[in-house]
């Protein structure tokens, strides 16, 4: 007995390493089964729309783990898994992404970056619209903060691109899809932005509709700056149309005698209402400063700059926003250029020729009312007048010969009273002036062309 107990304990010692070799041999053989199955599942759902997809294989059982997208997807997948050759069971960890109620996504641009947040309905989407945001952005940083989510509208991705061709056009601002409707609001990056947006969104998929559109123009501006040195008077900014653009110039040219108009002008929509109609007065009122800047922005008018005399200045400050359409406001920055040297009267003479020799004062036709148009020339001759302040001047209206000889005369002598009349409300002395009509007995041209009767037909300042 103790022979057979020994050879039985021999026996358990022989038996230990066979089952640990059996163990290991078994272990080092389900390896290759279980990567040949992982595989084979993997390739059993290349064609299927999943997120977070997970395999993992244990002998012949298979885990799946993933968010579907549908249902019925969702079933298939665990099916097409069920049936790869040498699965014996599937753990099935699927789940359907969640779903979105309301269904929300948005584009939103700052300074630096466009960032799209909110839900997609596919990966393939979330990819397209991404990729869509760099092409059409420029090289501006584009910050993916979508989700996944069910409950898309139809045709989602279609009404998705094409507001995110809208996001290009604003300066900073938010564009939101919640289920089947649109809003947005920010500040266009350039005029006329905001009505392509406005185009644009009438091109949005069936069944979209656009809830509220709060995307702001940028300010309208014109600006025009009188340069003294250089002698010009330079336009810039924005003009409504092509008439608007040609008027502006015009009314520069008749208001500013002497300045070369430099016109850099383009023409945007998006004007205010009434823009010309503010414009033109306030191009006047600039032609009477020496030197000045004038900036419209929107409905607001800015003029800056010095008068020729102190009349002048309160005249500007005054009067000029009355001439305004209603809404628009007026901010006058008008100081006063400090009085020129005295001169005497050979040099007062020569000085009231030269002006009037690039310009003459203008008058309603057939009437001795001075046109606005006349006003800078005038306040030249004003300034040049109170240089020469022992002078008296005669201030002599003549006329072409067309009309009768006697109503000539009496228009001459109005016109010239008028102007006489214009230097004493400046605050000139009445008894330095004489107003004489001298009709048209001192023709300085031929009456026989219109180039000629429209020289004869002026004002001349005479120092006696």
């Amino acid at each position: 007995m103790r022979g057979l107990s020994r050879w039985s304990g021999k026996w358990w010692l022989g038996v230990i390493p066979l089952v640990i070799f059996w163990a290991i041999a078994a272990w080092t053989s389900t390896d290759p089964l279980e990567a040949d199955l992982a595989q084979r599942s993997t390739a059993a759902l290349k064609d299927a729309i999943l997120d977070k997809r997970r395999i993992t294989v244990a002998g012949r059982d298979v885990t799946l783990a993933a968010d579907a997208f549908a249902e019925d997807g969702r079933q298939r997948v665990v099916a097409a898994v069920e049936a790869v050759p040498g699965v014996r069971l599937v753990n099935d960890e699927t789940r359907l992404v969640p779903e979105a109620k309301p269904f929300v996504w948005s584009a939103e641009r700052d300074v630096l970056r466009v960032t799209l947040s909110g839900s997609s309905p596919l990966p393939a989407i979330k990819g397209r619209l991404m990729e869509a945001a760099r092409a059409n952005l420029g090289g501006v940083e584009v910050v993916d903060r979508m989700g996944l989510s069910r409950g898309a509208p139809p045709r989602f991705d279609n009404a998705a691109l094409l507001l995110l061709d809208q996001i290009g056009k604003l300066k900073d601002g938010k564009i939101t899809l919640s289920d089947n409707q649109v809003s947005l609001s920010g500040m266009a990056r350039e005029l006329g932005g905001r009505e392509a947006i406005a185009a644009a969104l009438k091109n949005l998929p069936e069944g979209f509709s656009v809830a509220a559109n709060d995307v702001k123009a940028p300010p309208y501006i014109f600006q025009a700056y009188k340069d003294p040195v250089a002698v010009t008077l330079t336009l810039t900014g924005n003009a409504p149309d092509s008439n608007a653009h040609a008027a502006l110039v015009a009314a520069a040219g008749r208001k500013f005698f002497r300045e070369k108009v430099v016109d850099n002008l383009k023409e945007s929509v998006g004007a205010p209402a009434g823009f010309a109609s503010a414009v033109v007065p306030a191009l006047g009122a600039l032609s009477r400063l020496s030197t000045g800047t004038l900036v419209v922005s929107d409905r607001e008018v800015k003029l800056s700059g010095d008068a020729l005399y102190e009349a002048a200045a309160g005249q500007i400050r005054a009067g000029l926003g009355k001439d305004f359409p209603q809404g628009w406001q007026f901010k006058p920055e008008i100081s006063i250029r400090p009085a020129a040297a005295p001169v005497d009267a050979t040099v007062c003479q020569q000085l009231f020729s030269d002006l009037l020799g690039k310009a003459r004062i203008r008058f309603e036709s057939g009437k001795a009312d001075i046109v606005a148009d006349s006003a800078g020339l005038i306040d030249r001759l004003i300034e040049t007048a109170l240089r020469c302040p022992t002078a008296n001047i005669e201030i002599s209206g003549h006329t072409d010969t067309d009309g009768d000889e006697a109503a000539n005369q009496a228009l001459s002598e109005k016109r010239a009273q008028a102007v006489a009349d214009y230097l004493v409300n400046a605050g000139l002395p009445a008894n330095r002036f004489s107003a004489v009509g001298y009709g048209a007995t001192q023709p300085i041209a031929g009456n026989d062309t219109d180039q000629g009767k429209a020289q004869n037909r002026r004002i001349d300042f005479v120092v006696k």
